[in-house]
């Protein structure tokens, strides 16, 4: 078909228009590639994102936050720091970091203090921390460190046979105060018969006594509690060790006995050995346990009732429903006897009390926080790593110490970076690969000749 002079233009124009569209749309989409950055988190955990700890932190703090990077011009290592950074620049307009070469500007590390490569530099309203680590936990540790309106001092009484915070024992919170001091709580142990309690407490800690408090000693923590100081008392099953007069004034009971449950199955699922060993599944919500996401583990727990309304209280952990508090010996052989004293479950083993009273240091009011546990093992050094037990006991303080928008952040483990096959899936496998696979395709290849011979 001949073409006029004018349907030749035509063609020719409407090339030259594709082309530049081509060309403008290519433009665009290479535009908004820098500009914007889209990325998707397939891992098992969301370990290459930030957790919702670490974004509602971020959302607290006020002032802008710097981090200074100090390592060699290598861009590799470059493009793997900004890729964790980045993830916290997203959350948060004025949050910079730079990477600064200590070799070329010596005099920005001199004034940091850096020694060697990789040291980093975080600054937030005017202090500085110094971390060696680029991990989720350490940035989001620092920066809460530095967010912390003053110390947050955490008293532990000693001088009854009360777990030890030094020890490196089992039965100790050795452990626990180390994840204490990392999110910037001061701690301090204290003797009532040598000194009596420092003025800035911010949260008291009673933790299994096992010898009788003194009237002067249990006086004096009353008069804490009336003054609206917030304490953490936990208590194993046994005596009372002289603290019944705390129980009254709290409005708090500990029943007879001790919580367990017989479900067998559950036992064997979690691999638990003892029926006193109180796994918690679901929480009551509340500050203190609205992010756990896991199970908790209390060994050898009583339970905690309220028995009148002196505080605001409520359950926030409890036992599972087939359980009971059992006032017998404790065998695999137990059964719910309520003629025999048994108290029916759930039973409640963590509760939570407060109260508003009046602020001396304003005009305002105050909030009194009180926790009781029915157990003091669970953040003991043995079962603290046990599930969401550290967890649960991080966020226990920030809500005591009145931190209502800081909470626990949890180290995400990789479980999808090996594959474990039984000795029944390896053996299908090889099947699959050596016989299967290779006989389908010596079939395929038979049918296809065979189907073209009688062509």
């Amino acid at each position: 078909m001949k073409l006029s002079r004018k349907t030749r233009l035509q063609l020719q124009l409407q090339k030259i228009i594709f082309i530049a569209l081509l060309l403008i749309t290519v433009g665009l989409l290479g535009w908004l590639s820098n500009k914007h950055a889209t990325q998707f988190d397939w891992t098992s955990n969301k370990r290459n994102t930030l957790s919702q700890s670490s974004i509602d932190l971020l959302h607290t703090l006020k002032q802008p936050v710097l981090i200074s990077v100090y390592v060699q011009d290598d861009e590799t290592v470059h493009a793997a720091v900004e890729e964790i950074l980045q993830r916290y620049q997203r959350e948060k307009e004025d949050f910079k970091f730079h990477l600064i070469n200590p070799d070329i500007d010596f005099e920005s590390a001199q004034r940091d203090g850096v020694e060697r490569y990789g040291q980093i530099i975080i600054t937030y309203n005017n202090n500085k921390e110094n971390i060696a680590s680029l991990s989720e936990q350490t940035i989001s540790s620092a920066l809460l460190r530095l967010s912390r309106a003053g110390d947050r001092k955490v008293v532990f009484l000693k001088g009854h046979g009360e777990r030890s915070v030094s020890n490196e024992d089992n039965t100790s919170y050795s452990k626990l105060v180390s994840e204490l001091t990392s999110k910037g709580f001061s701690i301090e142990a204290n003797n009532l018969l040598l000194s009596a309690l420092p003025t800035d407490t911010a949260v008291l800690v009673l933790a299994a006594p096992d010898r009788e408090l003194l009237e002067g000693e249990i006086a004096h923590i009353k008069t804490y509690i009336d003054d609206g100081g917030n304490l953490l008392w936990m208590m194993d099953p046994g005596d009372m060790q002289g603290t019944e007069e705390l129980a009254s004034l709290l409005g708090i009971r500990f029943l007879p006995g001790i919580v367990v449950d017989n479900n067998t199955n559950l036992r064997n699922t979690l691999r638990i050995q003892h029926p006193a060993m109180i796994p918690v599944l679901d929480y009551v919500s509340h500050p203190v346990t609205d992010n756990i996401q896991y199970n908790t583990l209390f060994p050898i727990s009583q339970g905690i009732e309220q028995v009148d309304k002196q505080f605001n209280g409520s359950v926030i952990a409890q036992s599972l429903p087939q359980s009971w508090a059992e006032t017998s010996a404790v065998s695999d052989e137990i059964a719910y006897e309520p003629d025999n004293g048994d108290t029916k479950g759930p039973v409640g083993i963590v509760m939570a009390l407060e109260r508003t009273i009046a602020d001396e240091s304003s005009t305002g009011k105050a909030t009194q926080r009180i926790i009781v546990t029915g157990d003091s093992d669970f953040m003991a050094n043995s079962y603290i790593g046990i599930g969401a037990n550290l967890a649960l006991g991080l966020n226990m303080f920030n809500w005591l110490a009145g931190d209502d928008d800081i909470i626990a952040i949890e180290p995400r483990n990789a479980p999808d970076t090996q594959l474990q096959l039984d000795d029944t899936e390896v053996l299908m496998i090889g099947i699959g690969y050596f016989i299967v696979l290779p006989a389908g395709l010596i079939l395929a290849g038979v049918v296809i000749w065979l189907r073209r011979r009688k062509r």
